[in-house]
């Protein structure tokens, strides 16, 4: 391999473990709104498109690997946090919290079925790196 090569390209999908990968589908896809491109419960996997990342839920038990809540939450881009976190809360959805504004963006905290963390998440600044002053 050489020096102009990159070993990694990119990102196929990040994995959310889940005990029920069809109760998992129905949040992913109905709660959420999410468009399922893969559905395959009877091995144990789905996949849902958000624009440009694939979220792969897995039943990490029945794949060998365990079944393992992730606490670090994904953050779900919407154009407007408030108006999303009153849609899904009409569905029933609970959140942690109120929303966040952090002086760049506005999070809102929920888990979905299996108690991964997921969050709503608007940039209306642009982003500060440490030389930004």
């Amino acid at each position: 391999m050489g020096t102009d090569t990159h070993l990694i390209s990119g990102v196929d999908f990040v994995p959310i473990s889940s005990k029920d990968v069809v109760a998992a589908a129905e949040f992913y896809g109905r709660t959420l709104g999410l468009e399922r491109a893969v559905y395959l419960p009877d091995r144990g996997f789905a996949e849902f498109d958000t624009g440009n990342l694939t979220i792969g839920i897995i039943d990490g038990e029945r794949m060998g690997i365990g079944h393992h809540v992730s606490r670090n939450a994904l953050a779900l881009h919407v154009d407007d946090v408030a108006a999303a976190r009153a849609t899904l809360e009409g569905r029933g959805v609970p959140f942690q919290g109120e929303t966040m504004d952090t002086g760049v963006c506005h999070m809102a905290f929920f888990t979905d079925p299996d108690g991964n963390a997921l969050m709503l998440h608007h940039r209306y600044a642009p982003r500060r790196t440490e030389g930004d002053g």
